[in-house]
């Protein structure tokens, strides 16, 4: 009896051990660094094709490295999904994050393909989309503001306290801004136009596309953000305009990254697969996200400002996406432009 009653025991027990397992297998935990909507978006439609639950969040690119990084040594992240590429990068350039070489990497676009390689493949892109901003033509109307079509303009005195912009330390999309702005301008001239700018700013965001929800709602005029970000807001009915910079503008490559040590690799494989698809890109549109899909079968939708449209960079990725570039930069914004902030 009591062998019997010890085998029910140890059978039980295994049985627990299995479910406890066959649970895990079946969970996977994402950081989503795109708006809330298009990331529930993404949630719902993976988890419709999958047996898999997504535990997901929502942070800015900017504060997920900070949490990967902080914890590195006891990852509970399995899987970062968009938000801007040099985070990334940087992430990679610490090893932070694992290579993976998807078997749909031949669908990508050239520039998706490019993110992948310059990191070792340790992030791939997901979308791209153009920097720039979005005005309140109501506001502007109103106020007798002239239309700012070039980064220049947004010195206009005229200008003092009508613009937003996120802070680079939490935003990749402001990061973003700061690095195109060095690499139009040099990086001096770049921190004397910032300082400049700095007394038009009526507030340092910690998200990327706040600025330009702000200019929708009227708490704004100007909003520096993401292009897609701005017609996004017009698409909702806002009185937006998206502007492109005359004398040029950077870009991001939205990525993705296996976080190294993640705890459910096999079901974070599943999902970055997935999320390459022209299938999972061509959700996104339903989630309101007009960025530039990276599979080359993926569809574009129709209100997605084209690269061809707009005056761009050469941004390099490489130098603007390592930790020694991104520490020296904050660092000098931190103390040039954070510690004068309004």
């Amino acid at each position: 009896m009591k062998l019997n009653r010890l085998i029910a025991l140890c059978l039980t027990a295994g049985a627990s051990m299995f479910a406890i397992e066959a649970h895990a297998a079946g969970d996977l935990n994402i950081i989503c660094s795109a708006d809330p909507e298009v990331c529930d978006v993404m949630k719902a439609a993976f988890e419709k094709q999958s047996d898999i639950k997504v535990n997901m969040v929502r942070l800015s690119a900017g504060e997920t490295y900070a949490k990967i990084r902080a914890e590195a040594r006891n990852p509970k992240t399995d899987l970062w999904w968009a938000g801007t590429g040099d985070p990334h990068m940087q992430a990679a350039d610490e090893g932070l994050t694992q290579e993976y070489k998807s078997p749909l990497f031949d669908q990508l676009q050239g520039w998706a393909q490019k993110q992948a390689e310059s990191s070792g493949f340790k992030t791939v892109g997901v979308y791209a989309g153009a920097l720039g901003w979005g005005y309140n033509t109501e506001i502007l109307a109103k106020k007798g503001l002239k239309e700012p079509k070039c980064w220049a303009d947004l010195l206009d005195p005229s200008y003092k306290g009508e613009i937003q912009i996120a802070n680079p330390n939490s935003s990749g999309t402001a990061y973003n801004t700061l690095a195109t702005l060095v690499q139009i301008m040099g990086e001096d001239k770049a921190f004397d136009y910032l300082a400049k700018l700095n007394g038009n700013i009526s507030q340092y965001t910690k998200s990327g596309s706040a600025p330009v929800k702000a200019a929708a709602r009227g708490e704004a005029t100007i909003g520096i953000v993401f292009m897609h970000d701005a017609v996004a807001q017009t698409v909702a009915g806002f009185p937006i305009k998206t502007v492109a910079p005359c004398e040029g503008t950077g870009y991001e490559i939205g990525s993705m990254s296996i976080i190294k040590g993640a705890r459910n690799l096999d079901n974070a494989k599943k999902w970055y697969d997935w999320a390459l698809s022209a299938e999972a890109q061509s959700h996104m549109k339903e989630g309101k996200s007009f960025q530039l899909p990276s599979n080359k079968n993926a569809e574009i939708p129709k209100e997605a400002p084209r690269f061809e449209a707009i005056k761009l960079i050469d941004y390099d990725f490489k130098t603007y996406g390592s930790s020694e570039k991104r520490k020296a930069l904050l660092s000098r914004w931190d103390k040039d432009i954070g510690a004068q902030a309004n």
